[in-house]
């Protein structure tokens, strides 16, 4: 059975009939030509096809097109400034955080959703006391922002995969841009 969605993928909107049980991932590779989101494992645990729908870190792989008609994704690609990257993706390149690159647009646009999800005080597992850390927080600086320290921002990010192992300079890099 097909259905005619609209997919607004880094600010342009795309109108497109698709099977529906068509993935996410597949209607942007496929019919859209949209390729910064890579497809590695297509069973959600690499995060390689890592993009943000509605502001949230998705594996689009995972997620039927029709169930997100009408939704803001954001891919790598939409993460530039203008005709320049972004911080974020400068950072990458600074730190030598990638290697072959095949998962760094997911590295990327996890990195981007983690910060958001840390900002709103979203807990990790290695959190140690949330309350105590969101108290100390609100007390520093007045809003629920939890602390990334090397230990969560590795946590934070190990749902994205690299086959190369370039873990070592990508958690630098997404630290450089926390201290600012």
């Amino acid at each position: 059975m097909d259905a005619e969605i609209t997919l607004r993928v880094d600010g342009a909107e795309h109108r497109l009939v698709v099977d529906t049980r068509t993935t996410l991932l597949d209607a942007m590779r496929d019919r859209l030509g949209i390729t910064s989101p890579k497809k590695g494992c297509d069973h959600g645990q690499c995060g390689a096809c890592t993009v943000l729908l509605d502001g949230r870190r998705v594996n689009c792989c995972l997620a039927l097109a029709v169930a997100h008609d009408g939704a803001e994704i954001v891919t790598a690609a939409g993460l530039a400034d203008g005709d320049g990257l972004s911080p974020l993706q400068r950072a990458f390149v600074r730190h030598d955080g990638l290697q072959c690159g095949y998962c760094t647009p997911g590295q990327v646009v996890s990195a981007v959703g983690m910060l958001a999800e840390a900002a709103a005080g979203w807990p990790s597992a290695v959190t140690e006391d949330l309350a105590e850390d969101l108290a100390e927080d609100l007390a520093e600086d007045g809003d629920g922002a939890v602390v990334l320290d090397h230990r969560e921002i590795a946590e934070r990010m190990s749902g994205n995969l690299c086959r190369c192992g370039a873990y070592a300079n990508i958690v630098p890099a997404i630290a450089e841009v926390v201290r600012g």
